[in-house]
């Protein structure tokens, strides 16, 4: 196993992501340490199998919350944990298998060598990735790169690098980011608070049920939720844009 480091962890949020979550975990564990888990009030039966994980791997921890909150709130309970045990940067990370796991060390040393900066993943989607989904992030991408001045080169992403204390400082001033809305609107909240990103392809990959991939998006509401970010986003936008003197 690789060396634990004292400053940067491997965030995962985890919601009922079946069996695929304890590949997942293996994965990052064999790639970086520590690995944190945070159980976003999976009744999946998955939250015993972490534990037992957990008592076995020094480098792993384990989270639980009690009742399903979103990936923006584990990953905010997470950050709050973390940054009391001293950590500085986290990397979050998908518990359904789509983030490249062999990746993680190039991208903790990216942010290791900009540590003011966000890391962030561009996909690079294979063959299998439904084309719906491909297409249909080109409209919150343009969104968010009008919102950041092209900074960011994906919004949706999850396999990031964050340095901690400006994240919760974003995070805790705003009841939003708590749910799907965490990605796109991390990064572009970031980018407002002055924090510089660093964008590096990485390739993404869509698990098929038969190999246990799971997913919680459902393109409709999903969507209705994005366009009522990107309408908060631009209101905010232009407030401060007519407060600047």
């Amino acid at each position: 196993m690789v060396p634990a480091s004292a400053t940067h962890l491997v965030l995962i949020p985890s919601y009922n992501t079946g069996p695929r979550v304890m590949r997942t975990v293996a994965e990052a564990r064999a790639a970086w340490a520590p690995v944190w888990v945070v159980v976003d009030g999976s009744t999946d039966g998955t939250t015993e199998r972490l534990r037992a994980a957990a008592a076995a791997d020094d480098g792993l921890r384990l989270l639980v919350l009690p009742h399903n909150q979103g990936k923006g709130a584990a990953v905010l309970a997470g950050l709050q944990a973390a940054a009391e045990a001293g950590f500085t940067h986290a990397l979050t990370f998908d518990a359904d298998g789509q983030h490249p796991a062999p990746d993680i060390p190039r991208f903790m040393a990216a942010s290791a060598a900009n540590p003011a900066a966000m890391i962030l993943g561009v996909p690079v989607f294979g063959p299998e990735a439904p084309a719906l989904r491909v297409g249909g992030r080109r409209i919150s991408n343009a969104w968010v790169a009008f919102e950041t001045s092209g900074a960011v080169d994906d919004s949706l992403f999850g396999f990031r690098v964050y340095p901690i204390a400006p994240l919760r400082a974003v995070m805790e001033r705003t009841r939003w980011m708590r749910r799907f809305d965490f990605d796109p609107e991390a990064a572009v909240r970031l980018i407002w608070a002055g924090v510089s990103a660093v964008n590096l392809p990485a390739p993404v990959r869509y698990v098929s049920k038969s190999d246990g991939g799971v997913s919680h998006f459902r393109y409709g509401r999903d969507n209705v939720w994005l366009s009522w970010m990107h309408l908060r986003l631009m209101v905010a936008w232009v407030l401060k844009r007519l407060r600047r003197p």
